[in-house]
């Protein structure tokens, strides 16, 4: 009897445990419910050609001026040649590029978080983008071998108001917890990352060391604390709803399409596409000369708008 009473005592305990655990869990994965009146829009299309075409050339100069984007680069002493890459290559078109390592670097220039943590690194890089980023309206985090194409980003916010709260990229569902992947770039508009450091001052919607008992990635991390304020994850596509951001690198994503065996192959991928992950150092030497310097004789784009490099800048 006493063994049976010691079972039932232990099943008993196990259970509470268990349950616990369980809404743990739940409260991370769900969170409160914003009012659906926050949440403004849903998937994110880049404008078409024949909407900026009703648009006078004044506005759509207006326009590709106002668009400005700070990039936030976290960076890793380790993986040094790729952060050189990074430097070298894609993010001399951001308006603003800030790389953030880890800890202090004397061969390249940073921003020195004095953090290990991914999360607490991620945090700080946001605060620290907003606070010297004041005049820009868009703000994007990337890691160094994600491959973006800026004036891509550019275009898809064209006609997007920074002020409304945008959360975009390649979204993923994780239970109840829609998120952007952080490998293929997080895009966040200035009212956004505005209302993420509200959260941030807030423990009991944004903790600095996360709901869950176990280890929980940055990008969850920061879905949460965005949910809290109302702020939801967008997937970003082009007009034909084909996306934008990419969690492979370009050649990966071209032999995937050719072991189809489909007529339609590469032309699934979009030519406006804006990032690509897990690109080498040396394949990021090879996309710049692709997509800025190689141009094919006699052909023509038609482009109606121009975005201009910054000024001053070395850009391509």
């Amino acid at each position: 009897m006493l063994s049976e009473g010691g079972s039932f005592v232990k099943g008993m305990v196990m259970g509470g445990l268990f349950c616990a655990v369980v809404s743990v869990i739940g409260n991370f994965s769900a969170g409160p419910q914003p009012s659906p009146e926050l949440h403004l829009h849903h998937h994110v299309k880049a404008p078409t050609k024949e909407e900026l075409l009703k648009l006078s050339e004044a506005k759509r100069r207006e326009l590709a001026q106002r668009v400005r984007v700070f990039c936030a680069i976290l960076v890793q002493p380790r993986y040094l040649q790729q952060w050189v890459a990074a430097k070298e290559t894609w993010s001399k078109h951001c308006d603003k590029a800030k790389f953030y390592s880890s800890e202090s670097v004397k061969a390249l220039e940073s921003v020195d978080l004095a953090e290990k943590d991914d999360w607490m690194k991620m945090r700080k890089a946001l605060k620290h983008a907003y606070e010297h980023g004041k005049e820009y309206s868009w703000f994007l985090l990337a890691e160094p071998s994600t491959f973006t194409v800026i004036e891509n980003l550019k275009y898809l916010v064209l006609n997007k108001d920074p002020e409304q709260p945008f959360y975009l990229g390649r979204t993923v569902r994780s239970g109840e917890l829609e998120y952007v992947e952080y490998n293929s770039g997080i895009v966040l508009s200035a009212e956004a990352l505005r209302r993420l450091l509200g959260a941030f001052d807030d423990p009991s919607k944004c903790p600095e060391q996360g709901r869950a008992i176990w280890k929980v990635s940055e990008e969850k991390e920061l879905a949460a604390c965005l949910k809290y304020t109302g702020v939801f994850a967008e997937n970003a596509e082009d007009a034909q709803g084909r996306e934008l951001f990419h969690r492979k690198a370009v050649g990966a994503l071209i032999e995937e399409a050719l072991a189809q065996k489909s007529g339609e192959t590469i032309g699934k991928l979009s030519d406006l596409a804006i990032s690509f992950s897990s690109v080498p150092p040396n394949q990021m030497h090879v996309m710049m000369f692709g997509v800025y310097r190689l141009r094919p004789y006699g052909h023509t784009f038609h482009d109606s708008l121009i975005f201009l490099p910054p000024e001053g800048s070395d850009n391509d």
